[in-house]
């Protein structure tokens, strides 16, 4: 996850650095002062990570000081240590040369770019595209990275699924890394002659931090509904956190899809400049999708101008929230430089947009219609279940699905009311519990599907069924040919974890096996058995 070579950083010019920072700092008198020509080439803040000739940041944690584990770091090959007043106290002596700042998690970025030379001036690099939001982050960086290839761009992705180094996949544990791995990344990928990568920007990576130091060429905007108010508090602090990303320290243009309050406000509130995107056709954007119809499991559109121009546009993924995901993919390679004429070239031989993306209303199975979602708030559920009820179906809605532990409580009744409303079996299930017991989530999930239920008169059915691989079973158990059973929640993820321990479970694999076990012939080739 970085350069194979990487230019030596002298201490003393980081010192310097932290200095004009106003982060501060001091060598310590050891036999090993700042001043004495040792040089850096990497950075990590955890000591498992270290390489040897890293700079190795000891930072203040929740549970220990980072300074704590700088003898391991050291023996790994760190060549200096930065920690902060806290830290040094923890260090005892130490061998190498160690600076000492202030406010040190605001310069690991900064830090991290200037030592791995991430997106230096004047030096041809990837084209750098960012998406935040709520829900579509995902399959939006998916559908950049599959038009710019049909471009003839050689990509790298970042995201929640994998992240990709030009052929290279390399697994993802968080939706957006720490900054001294993602300036390693943008550095890998200049080094590997890259030019494009798309990257999810999450709210977490934003306040934690993730992406200081980067600036991304475009930065889009999908929608912002309820979720992560454990971590914001209230959607006022998680808007401004996402709204975080449209400053000009972050990027050089914004695309923002208006189909909610939060997006017109973005474009009120950003201070780059903003190009609009809409998928009503009575919007006031600067894009719009119009002449939107069904095309098997996909859509066929038009994004229009407010100029008149026109791109004629095709996705075969279902779900007819995809249509603005894609809509938004155009716009953002529009933006960037691409002209029109070469994107409606491209989007008609190719059709990029018609894609597989794992754990992303991935079909599994056709009779009956087997599909697996990471849909995990109330907004993405409610969106998923309306979009596999079609208005020649004849069959029931069938979802299967939880809500995490440890996460935001508030949801987990509101997503057992859209669950009520918008199918006709409720199978109440365990997501990852975490550390809570899964009984107590359940309930609260199942809860909320029931006052519903009972409050509107609705005729749907509730189960409460644990573990989740019976309650997959039991939907496909109960379906017919003619009904849609919606996994929903994890997606492409293959562990559960229950109080510590992660549990081998991947929706896919299960409703492939409940399929065929009922002798239903699932989807061949799409997923991988973990």
């Amino acid at each position: 996850m970085r350069p194979r070579k990487a230019a030596p950083v002298r201490v003393s010019a980081i010192a310097e650095f932290l200095q004009a920072f106003g982060a501060g700092s001091a060598a310590n008198q050891g036999p090993h002062p700042a001043d004495a020509g040792v040089s850096v080439s990497g950075v990590s803040i955890d000591s498992r990570d270290v390489q040897p000739g890293d700079l190795y940041i000891g930072l203040p944690g929740s549970r220990s000081h980072g300074a704590a584990f700088a003898g391991r770091a050291v023996e790994a090959g760190a060549a200096a240590v930065l920690t902060d007043p806290d830290g040094v106290g923890q260090l005892g002596e130490c061998p190498v040369p160690v600076l000492v700042g202030t406010d040190l998690r605001s310069v690991v970025g900064p830090l991290s770019r200037l030592i791995f030379q991430s997106q230096p001036a004047g030096v041809q690099r990837p084209t750098l595209f960012g998406v935040t939001g709520t829900n579509g982050k995902t399959t939006t960086t998916y559908l950049l990275n599959s038009l710019l290839r049909a471009l003839d761009h050689t990509t790298g992705l970042i995201g929640t699924i994998e992240i990709l180094a030009g052929e290279e996949a390399i697994p993802s544990q968080l939706t957006t890394p720490e900054s001294p791995q993602v300036h390693g990344l943008l550095a890998l990928m200049r080094e590997r002659g890259l030019t494009a990568a798309a990257m999810e920007v999450s709210s977490h990576a934003i306040a934690y931090r993730r992406v200081d130091g980067v600036k991304f060429d475009i930065a889009g905007f999908t929608n912002l509904t309820q979720d992560h108010l454990d971590l914001h508090g209230d959607m006022e602090d998680y808007y401004r956190t996402k709204a975080g990303l449209f400053t000009p320290e972050r990027a050089r243009h914004g695309v923002v899809v208006v189909d909610d309050e939060w997006g017109e406000r973005l474009v009120r509130d950003a201070t780059v400049p903003v190009t609009t995107v809409a998928s009503a056709e009575n919007a006031d954007a600067d894009w719009t999708v119009t002449a939107r119809e069904s095309a098997g499991l996909g859509h066929r559109f038009v994004l229009r101008h407010r100029s008149g121009d026109v791109l004629n546009c095709h996705t075969g993924l279902p779900g007819d929230f995809n249509v603005i995901n894609a809509a938004l993919a155009a716009v953002m390679v529009l933006e960037s430089g691409a002209s029109p004429a070469r994107i409606q070239e491209v989007l008609h031989a190719a059709d990029p947009f018609t894609i597989q993306v794992p754990g992303r209303m991935e079909l599994i199975g056709t009779e009956p219609a087997a599909i697996v979602d990471f849909a995990h708030n109330a907004d993405a559920l409610e969106r998923a279940l309306q979009s596999v009820r079609t208005p020649d179906s004849e069959g029931r809605v069938i979802i299967v699905f939880g809500a995490t532990g440890q996460r935001d409580q508030g949801k987990r009744s509101i997503m057992g009311a859209v669950a009520a409303r918008n199918a006709d079996v409720v199978i109440v299930t365990d997501d990852d519990p975490h550390d809570e017991d899964p009984a107590v989530i359940r309930t609260a999930v199942y809860d909320g599907a029931a006052r519903t239920k009972d409050d509107e008169s609705l005729g749907c059915e509730l189960h409460n069924i644990a573990p989740r691989a019976e309650a997959i079973a039991a939907a496909v158990e109960i379906a017919t040919v003619h009904d849609v059973i919606l996994v929903a929640g994890r997606g492409h993820e293959i562990w559960q974890e229950i109080n510590g321990v992660n549990h081998s479970l991947d929706d896919r694999v299960e409703l492939r096996t409940s399929l065929s076990r009922r002798g239903f012939i699932p989807v061949p080739g799409i997923t991988v058995e973990s």
